[in-house]
């Protein structure tokens, strides 16, 4: 089991971070050209801040997931990683929203269900590790920010969009 537990790890992280990479492919395509000509919110972070971020949140997300499967086992952690597996998918998908279709109201709707989703994955993991629940807060906390920004890219640009 001990063994089979760090593969299990590797598992998360390898899933986190390919999340990460199919959405870096669709915001490449557009970060420099299309997103640098939109009005953004004062609040906007320079654009070298998102990857040490995400890579960050990423990480802490990934030994979020392997906390609670320890703690909950495969039989008891399915709907627990089925939301955690929904979340990261909608992540993964609103870079292809956002910057990829070049839709922000559609990818503001998409980021307000990617949030609903990472809150629901941290209270299902809750009761079983704290600890998991903790490590999806920061993630959590960016994804509201994230939909702050994503809104007022949309208001400011809406007769883009």
């Amino acid at each position: 089991m001990s063994s089979n537990r760090w593969l299990v790890l590797l598992l998360f992280t390898v899933l986190c971070f390919a999340a990460g990479a199919v959405g870096s492919i669709w915001t490449s395509s557009s970060v420099n050209t299309w997103y640098a000509r939109l009005r953004k919110p004062s609040f906007n972070p320079p654009n070298w801040i998102f990857a040490p971020v995400w890579s960050t949140l990423y990480c802490l997300m990934a030994l979020s997931a392997w906390l609670f499967w320890l703690a909950a086992g495969w039989s008891g952690a399915r709907i627990g990683l089925t939301l955690f597996l929904l979340q990261l998918a909608l992540n993964a998908a609103w870079s292809g929203v956002f910057f990829g279709l070049r839709r922000p109201g559609t990818a503001l709707v998409e980021i307000v269900l990617l949030w609903i989703a990472a809150v629901a994955t941290a209270f299902f993991f809750r009761p079983f590790s704290p600890i998991a629940y903790w490590f999806m807060v920061p993630y959590i906390l960016w994804v509201a920010f994230a939909t702050l920004i994503n809104f007022e890219v949309w208001r400011l640009n809406r007769s883009w969009a």
